[in-house]
């Protein structure tokens, strides 16, 4: 799942990764759900499961008790461990995760060239630039000595480095013994700009080899953090391959996801070009791209007093359930984990339903 949907990619507000279960335990059948119910639960017992995967995560908030019976999400949770069945979830990093809901569900509305709403820095990367400034017959040496503690990895290529030369100026007290030139009066040297990218984790080695190998009394050197590179967040904007009207589109979702509480804010015959995609609950972040005429949010829910924010935009919205609208991502989950795990028996729930039903059901 970390390599699928990594868990760096979740909102910071989010509770997502393995939840409960025992590491060590032989991992056989899985169950794939949006959200953990008493009819989940009954169908991942029957099932036999392993791990339950469910969606929406059962342990959200600090939890001060797990107790049965009772009508609580502790409850379920206890029956889980109880049971032997560990849970997973990925919510928001499944949204963010390239092929996850928001891709899903974007790829149902027909787009094409889609983009995130937002970008959120890579995740499980810690690391910082060292700079050190070298004499110029020092430079292999030094080197060498940060590449084995550690310095110069940049994905599969080891030795990794940067070499600029320039003039170092310094002026040594009394109390100094130069390696180079002598004390009490201003020196110049030609010095090397060396630079290697080093793991957090390793920074504190770095620095003692550098300080070990470096000919100078008192080395020169800068640490600089780095930010990791930005990757797609959450939501989708994308271009649809065909444009649509807003009813058309409506009821293209309608009959992909099997939505029974379909709401539309908009003009019907309004012909949508463009679709800002937010899973679950759109919440403000549809917001943060510039909407026009020619635009419709697709989500799960919409608030009241947003539906009336994107009538006075004058851009459209298909509200298909909150369930609706992430349900579609398990199939391709399922067939994801079979393809990584050939020997798994994998099931998405048939227990796991929209909350909310149709009139006259």
């Amino acid at each position: 799942m970390e390599a699928i949907a990594p868990t760096g990619l979740a909102q910071s507000w989010d509770n997502v990764g393995l939840l409960a279960g025992d590491t060590t335990a032989p991992l056989r059948r899985v169950m794939l759900a949006i959200d953990l119910t008493r009819a989940v639960l009954e169908e991942a017992r029957r099932f036999r499961a392993d791990l339950l995967l469910a969606y929406h995560s059962p342990i959200f908030k600090p939890v001060s008790s797990l107790r049965t019976p009772g009508g609580g999400m502790d409850a379920l949770v206890f029956e889980c461990i109880r049971h032997g069945i560990a849970i997973y979830s990925t919510h928001t990093a499944l949204d963010a995760a390239s092929g996850g809901t928001n891709d899903v569900l974007a790829s149902l509305c027909g787009a094409k060239q889609t983009g995130p709403l937002e970008y959120v820095d890579a995740p499980g990367r810690s690391e910082c630039k060292l700079v050190v400034f070298v004499p110029e017959d020092h430079v292999d040496r030094i080197a060498s000595s940060m590449f084995g503690a550690g310095a110069g990895r940049i994905g599969n290529y080891e030795c990794c480095s940067f070499r600029a030369a320039g003039t170092g100026t310094f002026f040594g007290t009394e109390s100094t013994t130069p390696a180079i030139g002598k004390k009490g009066r201003l020196e110049s040297v030609g010095e090397v700009r060396l630079e290697s990218i080093v793991p957090n984790s390793r920074l504190p080695d770095v620095v003692t080899a550098v300080r070990s190998a470096h000919p100078y009394e008192e080395p020169a050197f800068d640490i600089y953090p780095l930010k990791p590179s930005p990757v797609r967040g959450i939501g989708r904007v994308g271009r649809l391959v065909k444009p649509a009207s807003l009813q058309s589109l409506a009821r293209r979702l309608q009959i992909a996801t099997r939505a029974e509480n379909v709401q539309v804010v908009g003009n019907w015959k309004q012909r949508i070009d463009r679709v800002v995609v937010v899973a679950g609950a759109a919440g403000t972040l549809p917001f943060q791209t510039a909407l026009t005429l020619f635009d419709a949010i697709i989500t799960g829910e919409i608030r009241h007093h947003d539906a009336l924010a994107i009538r006075r935009i004058g851009c459209s919205a298909v509200a298909l359930g909150h369930w609706a609208s992430e349900r579609p991502v398990l199939a391709p989950l399922e067939a994801q984990l079979r393809e990584h795990f050939k020997g798994l028996s994998i099931r998405v729930s048939r227990k796991d339903v929209d909350p909310f039903s149709a009139m006259g059901r």
